[in-house]
């Protein structure tokens, strides 16, 4: 199956990222029309957000279920073209000279990229510059996994799963001054987040990432790579972490710094995301 999967997924990489885009259009609008399930996480993620007039509600979220499906059919061209072709796709890095600024003072990067336009490009081109760690967390399916590590292993990149030897090679890495990278939004296990308002409604949100950005030595930053249209390429975002307000926790720091960067960009948000879920064996959300 792994072999079957690979030769596909390298023969789909030869297409063109503008008819990738949109064929994942198409799967986009697909899942969206038979998984009421997903239809309503997005509806009711979107609406909850309230970051628009009503009048444009509509209009974002149609380039949300878009976005999703584009998300997915860009996968073979970003992990099965050489580094240097998807390294090439980026056509501008807005913030990229303060990130590279606070390196040369001597400050450990930490990046946080939320399921957001394609957060598969971040990490290939920060790895232009510097050697990078990624937090993932590893899919259920073995052999998905063999696929993933190939696709996303590039120079420079080192994956670290999520679990306490991956936590052990952050926190290696962090010492030697290298730069790291997380999923910010994704949903931890047990034990892993606490409950902090995003959007106004409690989520459970990663602290690992959260308690190592307020270290003294870290400068952050959130990222994401906007897709132009008709598959032009990406234009990377880079944004300083905001300063904590008086009493903030840092996970709800994470989590009003991530609001900003979503309402810049909300078409390309993955609302669909059940980011509002309660991972089995943690505590219940706090009532409101």
């Amino acid at each position: 199956m792994y072999r079957f999967l690979r030769f596909l997924l390298g023969l789909s990489a030869k297409i063109p990222l503008r008819m990738l885009h949109g064929v994942g259009t198409v799967l986009g609008w697909t899942i969206y029309g038979m998984s009421p399930t997903y239809r309503a996480h997005l509806r009711e993620n979107l609406a909850r957000a309230g970051i628009e007039p009503p009048e444009k509600m509509r209009a974002i979220r149609r380039e949300a279920i878009a976005s999703a499906g584009r998300m997915i059919t860009e996968i073979p061209a970003l992990w099965f073209r050489g580094h240097e072709e998807v390294a090439a796709l980026v056509r501008s890095a807005e913030g990229i000279e303060v990130a590279l600024a606070a390196r040369e003072r001597g400050k450990t990067l930490v990046f946080l990229t939320p399921h957001m336009g394609s957060f598969e490009v971040t990490a290939q081109y920060a790895s232009r510059h510097t050697p990078l760690t990624v937090l993932y967390r590893a899919p259920k399916v073995g052999f998905l996994e063999s696929l993933m590590r190939e696709g996303r292993e590039r120079p420079n990149i080192r994956l670290a799963t999520a679990d306490l030897s991956g936590v052990r090679e952050l926190f290696a890495a962090l010492k030697r001054g290298e730069p790291l990278g997380f999923l910010p939004d994704q949903v931890p296990g047990k034990g892993e987040g606490e409950w902090a308002e995003f959007f106004g409604y409690p989520a459970y949100t990663m602290t690992l990432a959260a308690k190592i950005a307020a270290r003294p030595e870290v400068a952050c930053f959130l990222t994401y790579a906007k897709r132009l249209p008709k598959g032009r390429g990406y234009e990377i975002v880079i944004r300083p972490l905001t300063a904590s307000q008086a009493g903030e926790a840092p996970t709800r720091r994470l989590n009003r710094a991530l609001e900003d960067l979503v309402r810049e960009c909300p078409g390309q948000y993955l609302w669909g995301y059940n980011r509002y879920k309660t991972p089995r064996g943690a505590k219940p959300r706090p009532a409101r």
